[in-house]
């Protein structure tokens, strides 16, 4: 009996959802309309193996039902109502980030030669300024410079990526 349940039980890691719920209806003659593959696995398994082992015991099935109706599961604490004369609950922050430690401070220019043309980026507080025209990222002017998408830290040098 022992090398026939772990056949059966080796083959429930190969079974689709759909063979996992007939199985299931097979095995205990209930239907179940979980599409949750591990779900079933584990409910095919225990039904299995209780039926091959015995299952749990008359006591601790008991026990378990005491313990199920002395607990209330659905209770929730009641949500308190504001004062009627409270400020909106809705409070807006906004969130910068600060700057990107990998980048130079503002004022600084960082040059870089690409195909016999230098390249110079001066760095800005809210973004880069190249050929007299603003970016907001080193990727944007990368990208203005080579005509393809460039990681702009990389292509500058800057950074873990340059390393």
């Amino acid at each position: 009996m022992q090398a026939e349940l772990k056949r059966d039980l080796s083959t429930l890691s190969r079974m689709t959802v759909f063979e996992l719920r007939e199985k299931y209806r097979l095995v205990t003659g209930k239907e179940n309309l979980s599409r949750h593959c591990e779900y079933l696995r584990k409910r095919v398994a225990w039904e299995l193996q209780a039926r091959a082992e015995g299952g749990i015991s008359e006591r601790a099935r008991q026990r378990a039902l005491e313990i199920a109706n002395n607990v209330d599961l659905r209770s929730r604490m009641p949500v308190p109502l504001p004062p009627p004369n409270a400020p909106e609950r809705t409070v807006v922050h906004s969130f910068g980030g600060g700057r990107d430690k990998r980048l130079p401070l503002p004022g600084t220019l960082i040059v870089r030669t690409y195909r016999r043309r230098t390249i110079r980026v001066m760095v800005l507080d809210d973004g880069f300024e190249y050929e007299g025209e603003r970016f907001r990222s080193l990727t944007s002017v990368a990208q203005k410079v080579t005509g393809a998408h460039w990681n702009g830290m990389l292509f500058f040098g800057l950074g873990k990526e340059a390393a």
